[in-house]
């Protein structure tokens, strides 16, 4: 009799034990009441009926989930790996338990098939410079479809894009074929400029023949300070005029 006695006593004592919880200051209860919801408590010390109520224990900080590397077709028709880091928290305790079964899987599914649905919209050269772009649209798609189990997307990052060796080549080759080709168009603008420059000076020389045999002096005393032991330079057409006459006794006056 005394066992039995001793036995309902510690049966007793172990529900009184069980009917308090202690829910830390980032974790909620939700309590079912003969398995209908009745509300959301804590945090702080739950009181708990045994047998009459359940209580689900919901976590409200942030998580930090990786997301698997992916297989993704670009629509270039490219073949890359990629895998990417998802932050999201519980905003609504009442629906991340009500509305889905464990939120968590959940949500890693879905940003899964999000992942490759979005990337595969993009061609290689999009994936590649313009993450903050598909970031934001990951994000944006993610944070709409869990808003129903209760679930906040704060951001969404795409961590590796690998692609293979052969394409890494291939784009190597690309980027070295159009640095020489904006080579080109640079030194093709320069010379065009040059040329410009030139019809402009030679425009302002003729306009006035002082200015020509200006020019031609200071080319001489260029000529003039280089080491060069002989200096071949060119006789000025009216200069040579001048002589001529001379020559022939004709005023040149």
């Amino acid at each position: 009799m005394l066992i039995y006695l001793g036995a309902a006593i510690g049966l007793l004592a172990l529900l009184v034990v069980s009917m308090f919880n202690i829910l830390r200051e980032y974790e909620r209860g939700v309590i079912f009441l003969l398995g209908r919801f009745q509300k959301v408590k804590g945090p702080g010390l739950i009181i708990v009926i045994p047998f009459i109520q359940q209580i689900e224990k919901v976590d409200l900080r942030v998580i930090t989930m990786d997301v698997p590397s992916q297989d993704v077709i670009s629509q270039d028709n490219v073949s890359v790996q990629v895998n990417a880091v998802v932050y999201f928290r519980v905003v609504d305790p009442q629906k991340s338990v009500i509305n889905v079964e464990h939120f968590y899987n959940a949500t890693s599914q879905l940003a899964q098939t999000t992942l490759r649905s979005v990337l595969g919209k993009h061609d290689l050269d999009e994936m590649l410079s313009e993450r903050d772009k598909l970031n934001s649209d990951i994000q944006e798609i993610l944070d709409k479809a869990t808003d129903q189990w209760g679930v906040k997307v704060a951001n969404v990052e795409i961590k590796h894009v690998d692609i293979d060796e052969s394409m890494i080549r291939a784009i190597a080759q690309q980027a070295e074929a159009e640095r020489a080709r904006r080579a080109k168009v640079i030194h093709a603008e320069g010379e065009q400029q040059a040329a410009e420059n030139l019809v402009l000076a030679a425009k302002q020389l003729g306009e006035d023949p002082r200015a020509i045999q200006l020019r031609y002096l200071q080319t001489l005393q260029g000529i003039a300070q280089d080491n060069a032991k002989t200096i071949v330079f060119p006789m000025p057409m009216d200069l040579m005029n001048m002589v001529g006459n001379l020559m022939n006794g004709k005023d040149t006056t």
